[in-house]
C-alpha cells in the first residue's frame, strides 16, 4: 500500500529530526506518534490525496475540536497538556516544509492550548529525609533502591538520565559525572557527598561487572543475563519511588519528578541564584527554571519585613 503524501512528508521530517537535528529516539517515537494521528485524521476526514499546503486555520480549527473530543478506549480525553504537545509536533512539522520550500501556513499562526493550571509538588526537607531512610539497607536490593533515592534528590536527574548511568562515567574522587540530557543537551551532575557514599557503598557490594549502575532483581536471585538487560527501567524506578512514598507515608503523591521540583526548591531556598539551577537542571530556558522562583516569595517577604514601612504613626 503507497503512503499518503502527507504521510510521506511526516517520515521524511522524521529522519532530518534522526540524521540532523541528533533528537533522541523517544522524541522522534512521540512526534511519529502525533504525526501520524493528524495524517489519519486529515484523510479520513479528506481524502488521500489532500495537500498539506491546503492546510489552513479552518482545518487546523477542526483538527483541535478532535483532539478535544477524543477519548480512548478506557473513556478517557486527552490532557490538555498531550493535546499541546499534538500542536507543537504539527508546528516543528510545518516549520520543516517551511525551511524546505512547501508554500504552507506559517506554525505561528497556530495558537498552543492554555496548560492547566496545576500546583508544583515539592517536599519539605523533613519529608525528604523520612523519604530518604525508608529502604532496608540489610540487602543488596534495598542499597540499590537507597542509592536511586539519594542521587535522584542529590543531583534532580531526570529518571531517564538516571536508568542511563553506567559504572564508568561516576568519578567518585570528584564525586561528579556527564550527562547527556533532554534535548541531546551535555551537562555536569553533581553528587552530595551522602549520596556518593550510598551509592559507592550498593556498587561495592554487588558482585557483577556490569555497566549499568541501576540494575533489576529476580525473586531474590539476580538473573544470569547480559548486563544491558539487566538495566533498570523507567516505569521500575518510578515504582520503587512510590513504594517508597507510601511507606513515608507522606501527604504529597510524591513521584520521581518530585525530587526533580525538590532538589531545586532546596537549592533555591539556600541561596542559589536561578540561572545557576537552570544549568545544574539542564533546563534550555531559564522560563522553565522560573517555575520554582515561587519559594523565594517568603525571603522576599521577610526583606520587606525588614526594610519597608517602619514609620511612627
Amino acid at each position: 500500500m503507497n503512503e499518503s503524501p502527507v504521510t510521506h512528508l511526516i517520515r521524511q521530517f522524521l529522519e532530518y529530526l534522526e540524521l540532523e537535528k541528533n533528537s533522541s529516539p523517544l522524541t522522534i517515537r512521540n512526534y511519529g506518534i502525533y504525526l501520524t494521528r493528524f495524517a489519519n485524521w486529515l484523510e479520513a476526514k479528506f481524502s488521500t490525496n489532500i495537500s498539506i499546503e491546503k492546510l489552513d486555520l479552518k482545518t487546523v480549527r477542526e483538527y483541535r475540536l478532535y483532539l478535544s473530543r477524543y477519548v480512548d478506549e478506557k473513556g478517557l480525553p486527552l490532557k490538555r497538556s498531550t493535546q499541546a504537545y499534538y500542536i507543537i509536533a504539527l508546528r516543528s512539522f510545518l516549520k520543516y516544509l517551511i525551511r524546505n520550500d512547501y508554500p504552507v501556513m506559517a506554525p505561528e499562526k497556530i495558537e498552543l492550548p492554555k496548560k492547566e493550571g496545576h500546583t508544583l509538588k515539592f517536599l519539605s526537607s523533613e519529608q525528604v529525609e523520612n523519604l530518604l531512610n525508608r529502604p532496608s539497607i540489610g540487602e543488596e536490593k534495598g542499597l540499590r533502591d537507597k542509592s536511586i533515592l539519594e542521587v535522584l534528590f542529590s543531583t534532580g536527574l531526570r529518571v531517564s538520565e538516571l536508568i542511563s548511568l553506567n559504572r564508568d562515567q561516576i568519578n567518585f574522587e570528584t564525586r561528579e559525572f556527564g550527562i547527556i540530557g533532554k534535548g541531546r543537551r551535555p551537562r555536569v551532575v553533581f553528587l552530595s557527598q551522602r549520596a556518593a557514599d550510598w551509592l559507592k557503598r550498593y556498587l561495592d557490594q554487588r558482585e557483577d561487572n556490569w555497566r549499568p549502575v541501576f540494575i533489576r532483581y529476580s525473586r531474590g536471585k539476580q538473573e544470569e543475563h547480559d548486563g544491558e538487560l539487566m538495566r533498570l527501567t523507567q516505569r521500575s524506578v518510578q515504582r520503587i519511588v512510590k513504594k517508597y512514598v507510601r511507606r513515608a507515608k507522606l501527604p504529597i503523591d510524591a513521584t520521581t519528578h518530585t525530587l526533580r521540583h525538590s532538589f531545586a526548591t532546596d537549592l533555591l531556598q539556600n541561596g542559589a541564584d536561578i540561572r545557576s539551577v537552570q544549568e545544574l537542571l539542564g533546563h534550555k530556558n531559564i522560563a522553565t527554571t522560573q517555575i520554582y522562583t515561587h519559594v523565594t516569595d517568603a525571603h522576599l517577604k521577610e526583606i520587606h519585613d525588614k526594610f519597608h514601612g517602619h514609620r511612627e504613626n
